[in-house]
């Protein structure tokens, strides 16, 4: 018996720029095996319309009002994981691609991809894989060479909960000091906190802590 076909591939096409979003609609509407079936330029009217319209795929940007991509990801993951997530993005630091696979997404495209690279991307992912354009591919790479457990998805419960409250703190941009005036401790221990919090959750900068301080609702925008 023949298989029953999944196309045509269902999108969702989340991107606040209104250029980015009428060029991938100019390609992927042509495209026979492609239904669009949604445009949004913000994160929550991603969740949104992803709960809604039920797309095969989301392709996600990163840098969305109100909701970043790693929070979309994150709660799409949970409360909707038949919807798959396709970022397509500008950024290639190996934090950006870590976490948005940390998240959820099962494919990471540059937007300065090809339209024929995105569309094999579309179709790997609905068919299951992962895709990852070759730069996204080689920061993955040189990951896990560096750092075998770079890519091991890490949750706020690996961190007690004097280092959330820590990790809140230095995402807010107290210094350790005030940290430790805050906490009733010494600044040598807040030090000893913010080690340990790195080294658990492999994140060594104060810009990577925050984005995941906000991917994890330790902290909420605005």
């Amino acid at each position: 018996m023949a298989a029953v076909s999944n196309y045509p591939i269902k999108l969702l096409l989340a991107d606040d720029h209104p250029f980015v979003i009428e060029g991938l609609r100019f390609y992927l509407a042509a495209q026979e095996h492609f239904q669009i079936v949604g445009e949004v330029g913000t994160g929550r009217e991603a969740i949104k319309k992803a709960k809604e319209l039920r797309p095969d795929i989301v392709l996600l940007d990163i840098n969305m009002p109100d909701m970043n991509g790693l929070e979309v990801s994150r709660v799409l993951f949970r409360e909707s994981p038949e919807v798959k997530v396709l970022v397509l993005s500008a950024h290639d630091t190996r934090e950006y691609v870590t976490q948005m696979i940390q998240s959820g997404a099962r494919g990471y495209v540059l937007k300065d991809a090809s339209p024929g690279e995105l569309s094999l991307a579309i179709e790997s992912v609905h068919r299951g894989e992962a895709f990852f354009s070759p730069n996204i591919s080689k920061v993955l790479l040189n990951a896990f060479v560096n750092n075998p457990g770079a890519l091991e998805k890490r949750t706020p419960e690996d961190l007690s909960h004097r280092e959330r409250e820590v990790l809140r703190m230095i995402a807010e941009e107290y210094s350790n000091k005030e940290i430790a005036i805050s906490l009733g401790v010494g600044v040598r221990t807040v030090e000893t906190h913010r080690e340990r919090i790195m080294e658990k959750l492999n994140i060594h900068t104060v810009a990577g802590l925050t984005k995941f301080a906000i991917a994890n609702d330790i902290i909420r925008l605005g």
